[in-house]
């Protein structure tokens, strides 16, 4: 489990496919160390969040990080563009005595969103598009996760299948999500607690309203 408060970022060093599993990648990540954030060094086992996608660290050392992704993750996100040089969030698994500055994040990708549009008139306000299944979870002044960041919905759009995101100075420098372009695609996971409820809703509430009046 995560928190969405990312605490730094790291450069992708390469990516190759797995010498044992097919259709897997092994992603080498160079966190930065320069970074009054940096997150303590892991072990092997460690979760650790990569801009949004939860993966397992196989090892840490002189090179940088190494994680295994397998075909599944590569499916649901946009990994499979990962270049060497490219930035990414990272965040450390929290613990029971974490503060929950953000809200919880499980490292799940629902789906990939694409960047609309990127407005510095009011603030720094990033539009994004969803489809219709993605775009249920999104609740006025909810919390969606970006790229592994926690975020606040500033506005949204259900029938146009929009929604936007207000960015501060601090996320833009702390975070990869002041590179995004229109046209990008970016990993999107919604709030565990209303995809819960969106779930009981459309499979169990009219089951037990008629259990109820019976």
């Amino acid at each position: 489990m995560f928190t969405g408060l990312v605490q730094t970022v790291g450069s992708v060093v390469s990516t190759e496919q797995h010498p044992a599993q097919s259709g897997a990648v092994r992603l080498i990540v160079q966190p930065n160390t320069a970074d009054s954030c940096t997150i303590p060094v892991p072990s092997p086992g460690d979760s650790i969040c990569v801009s949004g996608c939860c993966l397992t660290l196989v090892e840490a050392n002189a090179v940088g990080w190494v994680f295994d992704v397998i075909a599944e993750s590569i499916s649901r996100t946009w990994f499979a563009t990962l270049k060497p040089g490219m930035k990414v969030n990272l965040e450390q698994s929290c613990t029971p005595t974490t503060l929950l500055g953000g809200h919880i994040v499980q490292g799940h990708v629902d789906g990939l969103a694409t960047v609309d549009a990127v407005s510095t008139s009011d603030g720094y306000r990033v539009r994004l598009s969803l489809d219709n299944e993605l775009m249920q979870y999104v609740a006025p002044k909810g919390s969606v996760t970006i790229d592994g960041v926690s975020l606040t919905v500033a506005s949204l759009s259900v029938a146009e299948r929009w929604f936007e995101v207000a960015l501060i100075p601090e996320t833009l420098v702390r975070t990869t999500l002041a590179d995004r372009e229109p046209g990008d695609r970016i990993h999107f996971e919604a709030d565990c607690m209303v995809k819960a409820a969106v779930h009981w809703i459309r499979h169990y509430a009219r089951t037990f309203a008629s259990d109820s009046a019976d």
